[in-house]
């Protein structure tokens, strides 16, 4: 009859007396530690896999390491993300660790609360994309723990930077809409963050790349922006916003793909053809952007890349680098069916 008690739980002990060896062996080969031999390994291995032991997390981190990376990001919906994270788990294949994912959600104060939730659970590592909160809670958190920030443009002795030329990739849109003979070119903006960590601000950088770009062609007084977000809402507020001014501009540029879907159907509301009446371009060159149905001219930074690097930085600062990095990607254009010349007036 059954007692109804819960399965106790295999132990280090027990996966040593079924390998025939000592706890300090298995220890040795859970931890990857140098001086164990092939057929040891093996051999704990098969044990391990015979008996369903899986490592106690709270042991593990007394021993000094859980094998687990944190990572925090913004939100979830963003489609740019899912490709960092694809990047990220290629590179911890064949290792170990294991990610915990949480969101930073609406402002600085929830993100420090996701941020301290990752420390509390002491993980080994931790990458923050985008993160709002200020520099000195970076690298206050990196002096305790292997970090990469992947997204702002600042440079900091104590973490890893992992980071788009944006400068570059905002210069390519707004050169390719002014090439295909549009002069009334818009850009959706994101509002700036903590003032003093603006200029590093990868959407800071792509508007007052658009700017630079505009006059430099003698495009002053066709400057408009419309400063909302990064988000699907916030893209169809600004495209709303913008086709509401006279005169209305012939081509926007979207700081962000997932502001570029939001204008669409803002374009699409407003009875536009895209690109017959307006041309939308956007950044990151997500999967959406290459479905047919949209074909979105858009900016790759290569998410897969990022991730990967970021990964393998994070795995470096776990195994004792101190010195920083600073990783830089070289974007490209990917030209779509959504921008095309202006119509004839």
């Amino acid at each position: 009859m059954s007692t109804g008690g819960r399965r106790r739980r295999v132990t280090i002990a027990d996966v040593a007396r079924h390998a025939g060896v000592s706890t300090t062996a298995v220890s040795k080969v859970l931890r990857n530690a140098y001086g164990v031999s092939a057929a040891m390994r093996e051999r704990v291995k098969a044990a391990i896999e015979e008996l369903g032991y899986r490592p106690h997390a709270a042991a593990r981190a007394m021993r000094g390491r859980t094998y687990t990376i944190g990572v925090l990001l913004p939100e979830l919906r963003n489609p740019f993300f899912p490709d960092i994270l694809d990047g990220l788990y290629a590179q911890l294949s064949g290792t170990d660790y294991q990610v915990i994912i949480v969101t930073g959600g609406p402002d600085a104060k929830a993100e420090n609360r996701a941020i301290d939730a990752l420390v509390d659970r002491q993980v080994d590592g931790i990458l923050m994309v985008a993160p709002r909160v200020a520099r000195a809670r970076l690298e206050e958190v990196a002096c305790g723990l292997p970090t990469v920030v992947l997204g702002p443009h600042e440079k900091s002795a104590l973490y890893d930077a992992v980071l788009d030329d944006d400068e570059v990739g905002a210069e390519l849109v707004v050169r390719h809409l002014i090439g295909l003979g549009h002069r009334r070119i818009a850009h959706i903006g994101q509002r700036e963050g903590t003032p003093r960590r603006a200029a590093a601000m990868l959407h800071t950088i792509r508007a007052r790349t658009y700017e630079r770009v505009m006059r430099e062609h003698g495009l002053d007084d066709e400057i408009a922006i419309a400063t909302t977000s990064y988000s699907e809402e916030g893209g169809y507020r600004g495209a709303r916003e913008l086709l509401g001014r006279s005169p209305r501009p012939t081509a926007i540029f979207a700081g962000a793909d997932l502001a570029a879907f939001g204008a669409l159907t803002a374009l699409h509301e407003a009875g536009l053809a895209v690109p017959g009446e307006v041309s939308l371009a956007g950044y990151d060159n997500t999967r959406l952007a290459a479905l047919s149905t949209i074909s979105l001219t858009s900016v790759d930074q290569d998410g897969d890349v990022m991730g990967r690097t970021a990964g393998r930085l994070l795995l470096e600062r776990i195994e004792g680098r101190t010195s920083s990095v600073r990783f830089s990607i070289t974007p490209t254009l990917v030209p779509r069916r959504s921008t095309a010349p202006p119509p004839q007036t």
